[in-house]
This record gives C-alpha cells, sequence and structure tokens, in this order.
C-alpha cells in the first residue's frame, strides 16, 4: 500500500474524562469490537483477578484507576485505530496533557448522574485551545441520571461546546428502553446483556411509522418522536468540516459497561473522525505524507516488563515511513540512532514492527537517550512544539528506607523520573534529594513503583515549598546573582539536568525575592 492510503486509513485518538466516568471500560469494549480481545476484564470487580486490558501496572489492578497512559492498537473494518486511554485522576493530568499532542481527535467520557466534572473541564480546555476535535460519548444509562436535554446544556454551558446529538435514549436508568440512532436511522434495543456482542438493532427510516410503537410501546414512542423533533430543531446538524475544525461535537449516548452503544459511536467515529494531522515545528509545518520520517516522544515508561527491567520511549510518527533497522538523527544528541526491535502495542503485550506510518505510535527500548519532547528525523534539524512540562505543585524529601538497597534506589528514582511522572532536585546545601510532583498521589506511585519494580524501599519527609523557580544563570546579572546564590544558598538545588533551581516556601517570599533581585531571572517552567 502507499503511503497515502495508510495515512487514510488511520485514526489516533484519546479518551478522556473525570475519574470513574468509564473511561477504561468503554476502551475495552472498542477492543472487543475490534476483535482485539475475546472478553472484556471487570475493571472494578476486585474479586475477579482479570483487570482492564489498558490497566496492566499492578497497582493500577489493586485501585481500579488508571495511573499511566496506556497505547493500544487494533484493526476495524480496514481501519488502523490507535487508542491513547489516559488516567483520569487530576494527580495525573500531566500525563493526559502530553497525551494530548499526540492524538489527532479526542473522545470525551461524561457520566449520566455526575454530569460534566472538574476535571473534564480542565481537559476539554486544553483540546480547545488546540482545536482538536471531539466526540462525546454519555455513560452509564442503563442508571439513573439527569436528563438528556439537561446534559445537552450543561455540556454547552460548562465546557463551551457547540453539541449536535447523533443518538438519543428512549427512556433512562430503569425504563432505558434503547437508544434511537439519529445517524443510522435505526433503533437499538438494550436487553441489560453484557455478554452479547451486539444487541438487536431494527432499521427505521421514518420515526412516525407504527412499528416504532410495536417495538417500545405508544407512551415511549410518542415520547421519543417528541424529543427527536426538539433535538432537530435546537441543535445544528452535523457537518463534518465543522466538527473537524473543533467548532462542531458530536454526541452518543450508551452504556460501555453494557457493550450498548459501542458499535455506533465506533462506526461513526471511522467514518468522520480525522486521519493523522500536520504538526508545527520550530522551523515549519511537517505534513503527514512527507516522505522524510519525523516522530517525538511524548512519553517514556520505565519497566514495561519488570522482568527485562525495559525502558520505552512512545514515538507518535508525524511524518513518512519509520523502518526498523534505519538510522534517523536523534536531533538534541545530534546523532544518528538505529532500532532493531521498535514495538506496537497492545497494552502490555508488544510486537515488533518492520514499518510505521504517520499516526502510529512506536516504542523504541531506550537506555536513557530520550526525554520527553524529544524528535528523531532523517536528518533534519527541526523540534516538535508543544510538549508541556509542568512546575511541581508538592514536594518531598525521599529517604533510603533500606541501606543495604542505595544502588537500587538510586536507579530507581533516575528512571522514573525520566518517565516526567515527578521530578527530582538535590539540595546544593546538603545533598538531600528532593521529589517535586503535580500531584499528591504521585508519591504512592512511585513509592509502589520503588518497591515492586526495583525492590528499594523509600520513605518521606515533608517539605515546605510553595513554587520551583528555575533560575536563568546565562541572562542574569553577574554580581546581583553571586550575592542571590549566597543569600539564598538554603533554599537552591540542581535538577536533573544540572540546571538551578530555587525553592520559594511562600508566595510573599517569591516577591520579595523578586523585587530584591529584579536582574535575576526567574522561570516557572524548566524549558525556558
Amino acid at each position: 500500500m502507499s503511503l497515502e492510503s495508510e495515512i487514510e486509513r488511520r485514526r489516533t485518538f484519546g479518551i478522556i474524562s473525570h475519574p470513574d466516568a468509564g473511561k477504561t471500560t468503554l476502551t475495552e469494549k472498542l477492543l472487543l469490537f475490534g476483535g482485539a480481545i475475546q472478553e472484556a476484564g471487570a475493571v472494578k470487580s476486585n474479586k475477579i483477578k482479570k483487570g482492564a486490558t489498558s490497566d496492566f501496572m499492578e497497582i493500577e489492578r489493586q485501585r481500579g484507576i488508571s495511573v499511566a497512559t496506556s497505547v493500544l492498537a487494533f484493526e476495524y473494518q480496514d481501519v488502523k485505530i490507535n487508542i491513547l486511554d489516559t488516567p483520569g485522576h487530576k494527580d495525573f493530568a500531566e500525563d493526559t496533557f502530553r497525551t494530548l499532542t499526540a492524538v489527532d481527535s479526542v473522545i470525551v467520557v461524561i457520566d449520566v448522574a455526575k454530569g460534566v466534572e472538574e476535571q473534564t473541564v480542565k481537559l476539554v480546555e486544553v483540546c480547545r485551545m488546540r482545536n482538536i476535535p471531539m466526540i462525546v460519548f454519555i455513560n452509564k444509562l442503563d442508571r439513573e441520571g439527569k436528563d438528556a436535554f439537561e446534559l445537552l446544556d450543561e455540556i454547552e454551558q460548562k465546557l463551551g461546546l457547540t453539541v449536535t446529538p447523533m443518538s438519543f435514549p428512549i427512556g433512562m436508568g430503569y425504563d432505558f428502553k434503547g437508544i434511537y440512532n439519529i445517524w443510522e436511522k435505526n433503533v437499538n434495543l438494550f436487553s441489560g446483556d453484557s455478554r452479547k456482542n451486539i444487541e438487536e438493532t431494527i432499521n427505521i427510516e421514518d420515526i412516525n411509522t407504527t412499528e416504532l410503537n410495536d417495538l417500545i410501546g405508544d407512551d415511549f414512542a410518542e415520547n421519543l418522536r417528541e424529543e427527536i423533533e426538539l433535538v432537530t430543531e435546537v441543535y445544528p446538524p452535523f457537518n463534518q468540516k465543522e466538527y473537524l475544525n473543533g467548532n462542531l461535537q458530536p454526541v452518543f449516548f450508551g452504556s460501555a459497561l453494557n457493550n450498548f452503544g459501542v458499535r455506533e459511536l465506533l462506526d461513526c467515529f471511522i467514518e468522520i473522525a480525522p486521519t493523522p494531522k500536520p504538526k508545527e515545528s520550530d522551523t515549519r509545518l511537517v505534513k503527514p505524507n512527507e516522505k522524510d520520517f519525523s516522530g517525538f516522544v511524548f512519553k517514556i515508561h520505565a519497566n514495561m516488563d519488570p522482568k527485562h527491567r525495559d525502558r520505552l520511549a512512545f514515538i507518535k510518527i508525524v511524518s513518512g515511513t519509520f523502518n526498523r533497522n534505519t538510522p534517523y538523527l536523534h536531533v538534541r544528541n545530534n546523532k544518528k540512532m538505529k532500532f532493531s526491535s521498535p514495538n506496537a502495542f497492545f497494552a502490555e503485550r508488544k510486537e515488533i514492527v518492520d514499518v510505521s506510518y504517520p499516526g502510529d505510535i512506536v516504542g523504541l527500548h531506550d537506555t536513557g537517550n530520550f526525554k520527553i519532547g524529544d524528535t528523531l528525523t532523517q536528518g533534519e534539524i527541526m523540534q516538535y512544539k508543544g510538549i508541556p512540562s509542568f512546575s511541581p505543585e508538592h514536594f518531598k524529601y525521599i529517604n533510603n528506607a533500606d541501606p543495604m538497597k542505595s544502588k537500587q534506589l538510586a536507579k530507581g528514582i533516575d528512571q522514573l523520573m525520566d518517565e516526567g511522572v515527578a521530578q527530582l532536585f538535590v539540595l546544593e546545601l546538603n545533598g538531600r534529594k528532593v521529589i517535586g510532583t503535580v500531584g499528591a498521589l504521585q508519591f504512592e506511585v512511585i513509592q509502589y513503583r520503588l518497591e515492586h519494580e526495583y525492590s528499594a524501599k523509600c520513605s518521606y519527609e515533608n517539605l515546605n515549598v510553595y513554587k520551583a523557580c528555575w533560575v536563568d544563570i546565562v541572562n542574569s546579572d553577574k554580581e546581583e546573582l553571586a550575592d542571590f546564590k549566597r543569600v539564598k544558598s538554603r533554599f537552591l538545588a540542581k535538577d536533573k539536568r544540572g540546571q538551578l533551581v530555587f525553592f520559594a516556601d511562600s508566595s510573599f517570599t517569591l516577591q520579595m525575592t523578586q523585587s530584591k533581585y529584579p536582574n535575576v531571572k526567574l522561570h516557572f517552567v524548566s524549558e525556558f
């Protein structure tokens, strides 16, 4: 197949939501329809020791939440689909924000009972800033929840979206009868049996036919006709161009746990969702159909397979074809590298691939050469833009709880910090190590992974830091900088790359420092 046709048949998207809206369950069911798995894992049921396919880290199975983005690929109706299942919990938002740089479209999952929640608002804001096309999936319709119109209003108001329903529920909760698919003009009846792969679907071209009354009863049929009439009057008709530009968001209703409404979502998705898109670099806009390969690292994961201590850099391919055993330029290090076993993913199951195309996610075995945001090219000097790095908000001293394992602890900290889950600082004054994270739950994850993946134990001590500020040594006044270093020596540390960092213990301290040393430049991100 030609490069053009391979690009045409690819869809790379992320699934985002507030925790517990059913994101991971939806991912499972999409895989089920794609024939990629035979049966879905019960994500929440700890009695059954089958976790969800995308939650493959031990801590995720125990807690029933996703803490790292998983990459899953499968084929459906001759379309190659790459799903990035992201963590919903706000303490792992950094991983999610980075992942959004690697997707071409997004599915937003909303719980019918809880409606739009805080984390969803933040994530949708990021998508809107980048004009990422979004489809909304309103989940858990087999439970009692908010009225469909009330939900659609809430989505428009809280998320600032312009919605167009592509399907509509017939009843809800105990009275849930099924869904009328506006896009395909058919009725999908709900049997409540999650073991069935596909529910009964009946084509109904004209909603006013008496056949509808026979199927769902007079009251439900009359009600549905009124609601669909209201939908056509109130909401704009679907327009693919508007959707692709990020100005119109199709809405589907369903119940992922019961496999309901998922096929409709998937069928419509492969028809309307964007193929891989061009991406902006620091020198030019790069198009997917260019013959020269380029891609960027958006995630690093240590110990994908704890037995082999392997570390993988996840690369999103932007242009050209990526071939195994071919030398490519690592732009930041300015050196050529070639990869003998690039992996394609299916959660933790990996397969070696010879050729990958734009839109694909490839895992490269890494011995420490990569960091998040690195660009690989065929030889062109350029960097892809827009990979965010966040200033930590929580800080703790990390101590070795087992002196016999200090080597393992050092290695574990070093590798986990490269994943971008947290940042390591070493105090100038006494060499003590400090870990800074965006979310407090990260400390638990680090502690758990150090013990279970590196056999190292650590303990934490609280440290009162309000903000970590990177000191710009090059552009600061030399005399003022020397005085600043002398006076603030107790609050100075180096990050993993050896850059100088100032710990301010309050916003007042920060303001006073900035007014006393106006020519010492402080930055809140490490990339300045």
